[in-house]
């Protein structure tokens, strides 16, 4: 047999062996001789690929022109051992550059199972973001962070009597990319979501999302009136000109769709009571759009055309209410309301009763008018059915409505990540209690919170903590996998230490002999403030060297751009703070200052 055939028949016998023998066929192959096996696994493959079952039995398909190498392989198989055996935690130490990313991919791959990734920072999520598109180009692959530019958290400071409303900037790319995650958990079971710790927070219940949908058929009845108070009940605003995200518009025997999680509209064409026709188009265009994902989040194709048989239209927000649920809320709320106004009267604060009476009433009449209200998400418990205590809802209960305990939960750089979903339970406690003390707020806004650390620990079935340098609690609550031999065979780096006397005259130097030496090189500067960042890149901008800055107050999409600029060599130089400490994967960078 020939060395490309041998080549052939070694990646089919990796690639689909693991799946074949999965638990969840009910036979087991038993086949050892990798020729004979590779080839009934090739006829299997190019008969499956065209059937439905594929779908069923191999929902994650890892694409990548590399295998497993040095230490992969063994960790893969530790960890799909962990997971099938019935372990909680485990944790893949793995050096810098050892490919921890492509072995967790492995894994999904293996375990063919709906994953969480978690990381600390959004840089890096939308570093693994990229790379887990790119491993699997067909599954649902998606991406939820906090989707604020800018974000001020409602606060009260009594020590000025200074109150400052919440005030936010939202990222409508982020918010499609939110919504269309939750979506996805909800129709789809080749899922995983690269998250920030952002998912803990509270974003409402998945039971009252899933059940609010706008279901529209080719052939059935169709009455205008109704699907537009639909759209209205989910949060879809009427624009005939204006046509973004989140509308509708009426166009003559049709109606424009523009869901809030996708990048096209459809239109609904009706005639004498039914629905003729569901069509898929560029929003800008108008052009038709050929419908190219048959297992579509919104739709389900009839043919190969641009033409839909059916729609499902989900809502353009996560805090959904029930108008039959509201009635009953605001019951509870006003007789809430009217025990804490007598508590701050009892107490001698009447401005802070006054003050709670007036903008609970508020919140309330414009909740029951429209169904929604800026800080809804303060009286989520009233509306999730939830008693007073009780864990929000977060990203993790989607997946567990969805998938059961049948999920995986990744946390990137856990030494870091892990301390921060322990810490933003008490730092909103502190803000909230301020805002209730002084009649801001009813006592129910505590409620609207992240998860404390051990209410999201009860919650994922496993646990994998990927870390070069993993944190004691982690050590100490899952067995070790070790990666310490990078695929690249790449040492560690070497470190001088330099006197900080005409450092930056220092620096510029070995940026322009290493530049001279290798145009492709990349150089990464650490500096303590976004400041010094700002200043340094322009100061190596005015001596003609190709530099920029990178820090928290750059929007979040376009981090990765700069990442990917650099990568580009449009720039020689980039300069962050702590973005660029952790997990930050850039082959290009041949010097760290």
């Amino acid at each position: 047999m020939g060395i490309d055939m041998k080549n052939k028949v070694e990646h089919v016998f990796n690639y689909f062996h693991p799946l074949l023998c999965h638990n969840k066929f009910k036979f087991q192959i038993q086949i050892q001789d990798k020729s004979t096996l590779s080839i009934l696994i090739l006829t299997a493959y190019q008969f499956l690929w065209y059937n439905y079952w594929f779908d069923y039995f191999i929902m994650f398909v890892l694409k990548s022109p590399f295998l497993p190498t040095g230490d992969q392989p063994e960790a893969i198989e530790e960890l799909v051992h962990g997971v099938e055996s019935g372990k909680k935690n485990q944790v893949l130490l793995g050096v810098t550059g050892s490919g921890k990313t492509f072995t967790i991919a492995n894994v999904i791959q293996k375990l063919q199972m709906p994953t969480l990734v978690i990381s600390h920072n959004k840089t890096l999520a939308g570093q693994i973001y990229q790379e887990m598109r790119e491993f699997f180009p067909t599954n649902g692959v998606s991406y939820f962070v906090s989707y604020y530019d800018f974000y001020q958290p409602e606060a009260y400071l009594p020590a000025s009597d200074t109150y400052i409303e919440k005030e936010a900037q939202i990222n409508e790319q982020i918010d499609k990319l939110r919504l269309q995650s939750t979506t996805n958990i909800l129709t789809r079971k080749d899922v995983i979501v690269v998250a920030s710790v952002s998912c803990i927070y509270n974003i409402g219940s998945p039971l009252d999302y899933g059940k609010y949908i706008l279901d529209l058929r080719v052939g059935v009845p169709f009455d205008l009136h109704d699907v537009q108070f639909r759209l209205a009940q989910l949060q879809y605003d009427r624009s005939e000109f204006d046509f973004k995200r989140g509308t509708f518009r009426q166009r003559g025997n049709s109606i424009d769709i523009y869901p809030a999680y996708e990048d096209v509209g459809y239109r609904v064409t009706y005639e004498n009571g039914l629905t003729t026709s569901i069509t898929k188009f560029d929003p800008l265009t108008g052009r038709e759009i050929q419908a190219l994902d048959q297992r579509s989040i919104a739709l389900w194709t009839t043919n190969s055309n641009s033409n839909q048989n059916q729609l499902v239209i989900f809502p353009a927000k996560h805090f959904m209410a029930d108008p039959k649920t509201i009635v009953e809320a605001e019951k509870q709320i006003r007789k809430d309301l009217e025990f804490e106004v007598e508590l701050h009267k009892k107490a001698g604060h009447l401005v802070e009763a006054q003050r709670l009476k007036q903008r609970v009433t508020h919140d309330l009449e414009m909740i029951k008018e429209i169904g929604y209200v800026n800080g809804i998400e303060n009286y989520s418990r009233y509306f999730d059915g939830r008693k007073e205590g009780d864990p929000p809802y977060s990203l993790l209960h989607y997946f567990r409505q969805a998938y059961g305990d049948k999920f995986l939960v990744v946390i990137d750089e856990s030494h870091m990540s892990v301390s921060q979903i322990r810490g933003m339970f008490n730092g909103d406690f502190a803000r909230k209690k301020m805002l209730i003390d002084f009649g801001f707020r009813l006592k129910a806004s505590y409620d609207n919170r992240p998860m404390r650390f051990d209410e999201f620990y009860k919650i994922p079935p496993h646990i994998i903590y990927t870390s070069a340098t993993p944190n004691e609690w982690e050590v100490g609550h899952g067995g070790i996998v070790q990666q310490l031999v990078r695929p690249t065979g790449i040492v560690d780096s070497e470190i001088t230490v330099r006197p900080s006397k005409n450092e930056v005259e220092d620096l510029i130097g070995e940026i322009q002999k290493r530049v001279k030496k290798d145009s492709k090189g990349k150089i990464l500067v650490t500096t303590l403030t976004k400041r010094i960042a700002e200043d340094l890149a322009s100061y190596l901008k005015d001596k003609g060297i190709k530099a920029t800055y990178l820090h928290s107050d750059i929007e979040t999409l376009e981090r990765s751009d700069i990442l990917d600029s650099l990568r580009k060599h449009e720039y020689d130089v980039l300069i962050g703070v702590n973005l660029l400490r952790e997990g930050i994967d850039l082959p290009e960078v041949s010097l760290v200052a």
